[in-house]
């Protein structure tokens, strides 16, 4: 691939981040660490991380087995180059929903069991159900990984 699809690649993944840097521009000279702070912490930080996920994951793309097979590392491929990515993703996305449920689930049995400890038991089954997403995204990966 020539140089230009990669800086092209790159620059896409750079698009979400003109929004915060924008913010922050216009904040920083008369409230630092407030434009700083709201950067990071806000809008601007949604930003920031879906920038470095598209950067990652134009890596990820430019860094399959195909690629690497043509610069001379392997010399074999999987029957699917993409496999490994898509492995991954349901591993990542099943962890964060996994994580998110379990949040919710757990605060939802904390408040619970401080209210009648007596549930202690279903409120800890709720909470082990809500952890079995991220096992079935595992799950999922393994399956596509041994196709």
């Amino acid at each position: 691939m020539p140089i230009l699809t990669y800086t092209i690649i790159f620059l896409i993944g750079l698009v979400p981040l003109i929004p915060a840097l924008i913010y922050f521009r216009y904040r920083r000279k008369s409230q630092p660490v407030k434009a700083t702070k709201n950067m990071l912490v806000g809008l601007g930080g949604l930003n920031v991380v879906i920038g470095l996920m598209a950067v990652a994951l134009g890596v990820i793309w430019l860094m399959t087995p195909t690629s690497v097979e043509a610069a001379g590392f392997i010399q074999e491929t999987a029957n699917d180059p993409y496999a490994s990515l898509a492995a991954a993703l349901s591993t990542g996305i099943a962890a964060i929903a996994s994580g998110i449920a379990v949040s919710n689930t757990g605060s939802a049995a904390l408040g619970t069991i401080t209210e009648k400890p007596e549930l202690f038991g279903q409120a800890l089954i709720f909470v082990g159900l809500a952890e079995g997403i991220a096992i079935y995204g595992l799950l999922i990966s393994f399956l596509i990984l041994n196709r």
